[in-house]
């Protein structure tokens, strides 16, 4: 369970996860990513990723009018690429098609993210200055490939 007072944490795991892919983009700022965190932050919505009872990221979900949207699932690096993201997206499309609601995320344009959101089924819906947004349909509706 998280707390308001995991903040700190959960600001520095957002920080390291996501610093190679804003050095690459000449945007890294470590006190606007722990500002842009804050901004969006609710303990309740949140949910750390523990293995071998070490917090190794986390993430959170919000439930908007038509979808829900993934706000933040961040891995700390030396845990990236092991298969840990892959099993909390499979826990998230459960409850997404559960409540049949398609699936919503962004990832900053030059992040390694982006690959691994289409690699799991989600497909561009619109982009921004800085960052691509996909959406992921209920599964078994027409929008969803395979």
């Amino acid at each position: 369970m998280v707390s308001a007072a995991d903040f700190d944490e959960l600001a520095d795991i957002r920080i390291v996860a996501m610093q190679e892919s804003l050095e690459r983009v000449g945007r890294f700022d470590p006190d606007r990513a722990r500002e842009r965190l804050r901004a969006s932050f609710d303990p309740n919505h949140t949910h750390w990723i523990v293995l071998g009872g070490q917090r190794v990221g986390f993430f959170a979900t919000r439930l908007a009018a038509k979808e829900i949207w993934l706000d933040h699932l961040y891995i700390r690096p030396e845990f990236q690429s092991s298969g840990i993201g892959s099993a909390i997206l499979a826990t998230i499309f459960e409850m997404a098609d559960e409540l049949e609601r398609p699936l919503m995320v962004g990832a900053l344009k030059e992040s390694r993210s982006n690959e691994f959101y289409q690699k799991h089924g989600f497909r561009l819906s619109h982009s921004s200055e800085w960052d691509n947004y996909y959406r992921r349909e209920v599964k078994g509706s027409p929008g969803l490939a395979g």
